[in-house]
């Protein structure tokens, strides 16, 4: 009989042990961790300024550790809610003048534009959705990942938030997107990522990639983050392609954000005749 009631406690604070010893060990509970979706608009609401330009000089390492350099001048801007980007390729002499402008749009269903310009060819080619997977100029950073800036394509994932990490020993949320329909993860040429989000500053300091076949395809490391006129700054990124053994590196630097700015950088017309 004494033994029955001894079982019968034992059973009963077992439970309670556990979630002590689980709260102990800092694991996460699920019912614990926020909802996906309103983590990815968090990030998406951080500030990032109305006006930045920059100088991003693009480093594209090869897996024998052969690298090419390229200097570039950038530009964002905010026109209400939609974003325009600019790129105007300065160096070297065979991608001088070579130029690309996004127009990302806020309202859902609209699709955005996005256009290339190659002096050699002295055309402006309009990089179509279906393209946007596609890498932009030799990089690992697809048309679509220039084109978000650090941001999150709301409307193409569906979220989740699965568990707690650290991100070059920083503390970070788990983050995992999974594109909506089969379609959008072909174009994205993604099954799945998985974003380790600091939530002190809502900046993914790193994010993992998986192809459309399930496996593992590239890994971003954001680093040197720091405030910059009060703005909270990534000045170097690092993504590494596991299939290939490619890697790019983007250094920004001359990070300058303004109030209002010279609008013409972001038209056709300009990324034709360049700066």
């Amino acid at each position: 009989m004494l033994f029955r009631q001894n079982l019968r406690v034992l059973a009963l604070a077992l439970p309670c042990l556990a979630v002590l010893t689980a709260e102990h060990m800092g694991v996460a509970r699920a019912d614990a961790l926020p909802e996906g979706r309103s983590v990815a608009e968090n990030v998406n609401a951080r500030d990032d300024g109305q006006y930045v330009s920059r100088q991003l000089v693009m480093q594209l390492i090869d897996s024998g550790g052969s690298t090419r350099e390229r200097t570039t001048r950038s530009f964002r801007t905010y026109d209400g809610e939609d974003k325009k980007i600019a790129i105007y390729f300065e160096q070297p002499r065979n991608v001088r003048d070579t130029a690309f402008l996004t127009f990302d749009y806020a309202e859902a269903g609209e699709q955005d534009d996005q256009w290339l310009y190659l002096p050699a060819l002295r055309k402006v080619r309009r990089i179509s959705g279906s393209d946007r997977g596609d890498y932009f100029m030799g990089t690992d950073f697809t048309y679509d990942d220039m084109k978000l800036d650090g941001k999150i394509a709301i409307g193409d994932y569906a979220f989740q938030s699965v568990g707690r990490d650290t991100a070059d020993g920083i503390p970070c949320l788990l983050l995992e997107a999974t594109p909506q329909t089969d379609s959008v993860a072909q174009e994205l040429g993604y099954s799945r990522t998985v974003s380790c989000i600091d939530e002190e500053i809502w900046i993914a300091r790193r994010t993992e990639y998986w192809d459309t076949q399930g496996n593992r395809l590239k890994t971003l490391h954001v680093r040197d983050i720091a405030q910059v006129s009060g703005i909270w700054t990534p000045q170097l990124l690092v993504m590494e392609n596991h299939k290939t053994g490619h890697k790019t590196v983007f250094r920004i630097s001359d990070v300058v954000y303004k109030d209002e700015m010279d609008r013409d950088v972001f038209s056709q017309a300009a990324i034709r005749r360049g700066l």
